[in-house]
């Protein structure tokens, strides 16, 4: 599907066209699911988030101004949604264990730090995948995806052959390591 196809079938979708909504669900469903099963969530978390980006969407069809683009601004909204979700989250501790809030000894805790590394990694490494092209965005969802899917599925997905998928996903992570590098995080 290229840029003015997709083009005309969000003003579609845009207009009430259920046929183009489908074409749009059908082409980007997988890219979406795999960006949000990428954060390990909950079926039911997951299948939530999923709702909240199309409707997000359905809300912003008129903003979108670069269709070809698509793709991109659901994983990223999709993403965002995501890290909402574990804000939000992580700020509720549901226990029947008063006590644990009533100590101090908790706040230089070692799995405290851990956490806090953990979420610095994280951080960065959300960040540096960003800067990666989004054909190497995109195969590496793909290739992440939960379940994971065969490379026969993933070449039709992208339109190339099944025997450039590694070596494309070795580049691709080459690049995202010389990111996370110049950043200053060494992975």
């Amino acid at each position: 599907m290229d840029r003015d196809d997709l083009g005309v079938i969000l003003r579609a979708a845009a207009d009430g066209n259920q046929q183009a909504w489908d074409t749009i669900v059908e082409r980007f469903e997988r890219l979406v699911w795999a960006t949000v099963r990428g954060f390990r969530l909950s079926d039911e978390v997951s299948a939530d988030i999923m709702q909240i980006t199309w409707l997000k969407l359905v809300e912003k069809f008129d903003t979108i101004r670069d269709p070809e683009r698509l793709g991109a601004w659901l994983a990223t909204t999709a993403r965002h949604e995501c890290l909402k979700h574990l804000r939000v989250a992580g700020r509720a501790i549901p226990t029947d264990e008063t006590e644990v809030f009533d100590r101090d000894d908790h706040r230089d805790s070692p799995a405290l730090d851990a956490a806090l590394l953990d979420q610095e990694r994280d951080r960065a490494l959300a960040d540096a995948f960003l800067q990666i092209s989004e054909s190497c965005q995109e195969l590496l969802r793909l290739l992440t995806a939960d379940p994971p899917l065969a490379y026969e599925d993933i070449a039709e997905m992208l339109g190339r052959p099944v025997g450039s998928i590694g070596p494309t996903r070795a580049r691709c992570l080459e690049r995202l390591r010389a990111v996370l590098t110049t950043a200053g995080y060494t992975p």
